[in-house]
């Protein structure tokens, strides 16, 4: 069982906060948990939040030297983190632990001096800030999550979400996390490249207007499915439908499926030995030529480095990567 200490920095949010908790929580590996998760904070006990409630937190930062996970959560005092999260920061980072942050906790790591030369995010309303105060780190104010060797960082609110999956992801593969964001209810792991926000606002009262196509989408990806596919299954035309697959998921339906091949790959992957081609043709993706130039496009890695690096017939925390999802 895997071991994550979550830093409450007052005034912490609570959203950012009960996060990690919901969903590391929910793995079960082989029966049994897959981590314990320890709040903790620079002084134990009554911790104030971003709102009108006051935690009761019972351990102190000391909770950081016995874990295989440090999580950082947001605050509502961004640009200055408490100096004492941040000597323990450097102190668990000279231990090679994995270290990561939700939304405004990236100012920790960055005081750190953990995110130097780096790529790094946070919430696209800081970025400005954290390039201003941090200009030796590559801050990419329009992604949900990115990964740079140890060190993880989220934007703001839902992308913790995002980051949690994909921590779940590496350590016991893509079945076990997406079958973590069924269990609470949200999407499957989506990419770190994905941006924090669209342009284009939900349309009224019909924010899961396509949630019906997704999933049919999803039952189907061994199909070749068009956008007129698509749009005949929504019953609206191919114009409408990308107007509101683009509200509603921030990517254009082709994107969206995309990516829903590439994750069933990974999946498959990771979880069978079925030859190439029959993973190719499993998800969509067609040939095993094909499969080849999705997956080193998106991971940089080919199909068999891919299933000999993340291959879950067994179980135990994966290799941390230096990517940026």
């Amino acid at each position: 069982m895997l071991r994550v200490a979550v830093v409450a920095s007052p005034p912490v949010s609570m959203f950012n906060l009960a996060i990690p908790e919901l969903l590391f929580e929910k793995v079960q590996v082989a029966g049994r948990p897959g981590y314990e998760v320890v709040i903790c904070a620079p002084d134990p006990g009554a911790v104030p939040t971003t709102g009108s409630l006051t935690l009761q937190v019972p351990h102190g930062l000391e909770a950081l030297r016995d874990a295989d996970t440090v999580i950082v959560a947001g605050t509502g005092e961004p640009f200055a983190p408490d100096p004492r999260v941040v000597a323990a920061l450097r102190e668990a980072a000279g231990t090679d632990r994995r270290i990561a942050s939700i939304c405004s906790g990236a100012f920790s790591l960055a005081e750190a001096g953990l995110l130097k030369g780096r790529t790094a995010t946070t919430y696209w309303a800081h970025a400005e800030e954290m390039r201003r105060r941090h200009p030796d780190i590559d801050v990419r104010g329009d992604v949900l999550y990115a990964q740079d060797g140890p060190f993880l960082t989220s934007s703001g609110y839902a992308a913790g979400i995002d980051l949690c999956l994909h921590i779940i992801r590496t350590d016991y593969g893509a079945a076990v996390a997406n079958e973590v964001a069924r269990l609470a209810l949200v999407a499957p792991v989506r990419p770190g490249g994905q941006t924090q926000f669209t342009h284009t606002p939900l349309p009224p009262e019909r924010g899961t207007a396509c949630a019906d196509t997704r999933g049919w989408a999803m039952r189907n990806l061994d199909k070749p499915l068009t956008l007129t596919d698509l749009a005949r299954h929504a019953g609206v035309s191919v114009r409408t439908l990308t107007r509101r697959f683009h509200a509603e998921s921030g990517v254009s339906p082709l994107q969206w499926l995309l990516h829903q091949r590439i994750e069933r790959a990974k999946e498959l992957l990771e979880t069978t030995t079925l030859p190439m081609d029959q993973v190719a043709t499993a998800c969509g993706l067609g040939t095993a030529d094909s499969l080849r130039a999705h997956l080193v496009r998106r991971t940089g890695l080919t199909p068999s480095a891919y299933r000999a690096q993340f291959s879950r017939h067994g179980t135990g925390p994966g290799a941390v990567t230096s990517s940026v999802a």
